[in-house]
């Protein structure tokens, strides 16, 4: 499928500077693309590639300066990032599956009333009592347990488990291998050294719009709910544990742990293996550095961290400079040292 330099200007509102019948049929990247392809410039440290991409058109910003010619067409945006993700997703909704209905070996119980538009993929197991929303696609090898309730245009990739009692809101999409709704890691230890398990018989809610990524686990609460609020993107492989609560518009990167019935504040940024204990609080817009470990409730709204146990991430940089500087310090006292018992040895 082809699209000219107009057609894809009209898509993000971008304006044509060159040849406006440029055409392109795929994606590259500013320093790989080849003709007959597509690319964007929005990190200013990949500008060098632009004046020698062989790219037939180029997303640019409005506020570039060009240093010299270029070959490509450009388009320019007020934001050559955000346009570019724009065509991406429209791209994307092209290759979502044209077929319809339940496709052979999958098995949907007789209790699920199947909306007007839906897809659901061979050897997936559908549940009593579910309910699903319009426009739900549903890859194979999916299970989903009773009383689930799916809102509309969810995805769910291959091998996605939910369990039972759960809660997807619109909108929501949830990578491969995800599990949703399994126990919270809830054991009581008993006198004799022993753990009696402690039975999860909360939920997992995830409100609209939220991206769940591949081999996410996100644990049931064990009376109420482990809530996923609206927006919320989560790379893949992170741990969200029992009666946990992602604030709305939060992002967590891959790897990170959040503990047992901690709550974050709205817009949290959590950077990747991060981890944070059980029972706190994080405040709205708070920033936690990769591989850093948060043990004490965040009172402060914007705050960011760093480290383990983390602290403010201003001050731990001045602290890793300064273990840094301590050989050269130890050198220095040595050589007081040094000049003291010299001075004393004079004085004798």
């Amino acid at each position: 499928m082809q699209f000219t330099a107009t057609q894809i200007a009209q898509l993000i509102q971008g304006t044509v500077v060159g040849n406006a019948h440029a055409s392109v049929s795929s994606f590259g990247k500013i320093e790989e693309a080849t003709e007959q392809q597509l690319s964007f410039l929005a990190n200013p440290k990949y500008e060098e590639h632009l004046y020698t991409s062989k790219a037939s058109v180029v997303i640019i910003n409005q506020s570039l300066q060009l240093k010299q010619p270029v070959t490509p067409t450009l388009i320019t945006v007020p934001d050559a990032y955000a346009a570019f993700a724009k065509l991406l997703q429209f791209y994307q909704s092209l290759q979502q599956p044209t077929a319809q209905g339940v496709e052979e070996h999958a098995v949907v119980h007789p209790s699920v009333q199947l909306p007007a538009k839906h897809y659901v993929g061979a050897f997936t197991y559908i549940s009593e009592k579910v309910i699903l929303g319009d426009g739900c696609v549903i890859y194979p090898n999916v299970f989903i347990g009773k009383n689930v309730q799916l809102g509309n245009h969810v995805t769910l990739h291959p091998g996605v488990v939910i369990y039972h009692g759960c809660v997807v809101g619109n909108h929501v999409t949830i990578h491969a291998g995800a599990v949703i709704g399994a126990d919270g890691f809830g054991f009581a230890p008993q006198a004799d050294g022993s753990y009696e398990k402690v039975p999860q018989i909360g939920n997992v809610i995830i409100e609209d719009h939220v991206e769940i990524g591949a081999n996410t686990c996100i644990d049931r609460a064990t009376i109420g709910s482990t809530v996923v609020k609206k927006g919320v993107k989560l790379d893949n492989l992170i741990q969200i544990a029992h009666n946990a609560e992602v604030g709305s518009h939060t992002v967590i990167a891959a790897q990170a742990g959040i503990s047992g019935s901690t709550k974050l504040g709205t817009g949290c940024v959590i950077g990747g293996q991060a981890g944070i204990v059980g029972h706190i609080q994080l405040a709205p817009g708070s920033k936690i550095n990769a591989q850093s470990g948060v043990t004490k409730t965040i009172k402060t709204p914007n705050t960011s961290l760093t480290g383990t146990p983390a602290s403010d991430f201003t001050t731990n940089l001045r602290l890793q400079a300064q273990v840094r500087n301590l050989p050269k310090l130890e050198a220095r006292i040595k050589q007081l040292e040094d000049a003291i018992s010299q001075l004393l040895n004079n004085r004798q």
